[in-house]
């Protein structure tokens, strides 16, 4: 059992989710909405942050666990971290619905934007993708393979460079913001992205949607 089960009531309701009890995964939440809370907290943008709260999120993520609780297989699954992965989901729907939608109304759409639209309807689109890959606790909250390849290339990465990242592409900040956050240069925080984006694309050698993403962030 996980360690943030190592309490009897705790791993008795852990069990009962397992079993298919819906009412043990009511409880479940209610018990780790804090936690939720401040998780999500952690995984918000400074663009996304103004715009939803939280505990919305929160909120959103349960009612969809509970609604699809009886399509789960739960099995040896941890209920915290899956309950994690919908709220990255959320995420990624409320960073697309607000941050994104107000991008496309000044025509100011980033790489990340263009990459969308080129994948059609391949996988979610790359602003998913790298959404959930840069913001996810858990590789646990994509099937996706494209996007599990993502994360694992990202990880490689020092966390400088995922944070540039996350800075630029999902945060949506100019570099001059992000080189004040990280205290650099602004030539050298562009660098830095530049970089990032080419170890990248090397790993990422036959994606070609992360090509049309890297090529349409570097033109920019």
């Amino acid at each position: 059992m996980p360690p943030e089960y190592d309490n009897t009531a705790e791993a008795d309701l852990v069990q009962r989710i397992g079993s298919g009890d819906a009412h043990a995964l009511a409880e479940f939440v209610e018990l780790k909405r804090p936690q939720l809370t401040a998780y999500v907290d952690r995984q918000l943008g400074s663009k996304l942050r103004q715009k939803v709260e939280p505990s919305d999120i929160v909120q959103e993520a349960a009612m969809s666990a509970l609604s699809g609780f009886a399509d789960v297989e739960f099995g040896d699954r941890d209920p915290f971290g899956w309950l994690c992965s919908l709220c990255d989901r959320r995420i990624v729907d409320a960073h697309r619905r607000y941050v994104g939608a107000q991008k496309r109304s000044a025509s100011k759409e980033v790489g990340l934007q263009a990459g969308k639209a080129a994948a059609g309807s391949e996988a979610g689109g790359l602003i998913d993708i790298l959404s959930v890959s840069l913001t996810s606790a858990s590789s646990a909250v994509v099937r996706d393979e494209r996007a599990v390849r993502m994360r694992d290339m990202l990880l490689k990465l020092p966390e400088l460079n995922r944070e540039v990242l996350k800075l630029r592409y999902v945060d949506g900040l100019p570099s001059k913001e992000i080189a004040d956050r990280v205290g650099k240069s602004d030539g050298a925080t562009r660098v830095l992205l530049t970089r990032s984006l080419d170890k990248l694309q090397k790993e990422l050698a036959d994606d070609d949607l992360f090509h049309t993403f890297v090529n349409a962030a570097k033109g920019r």
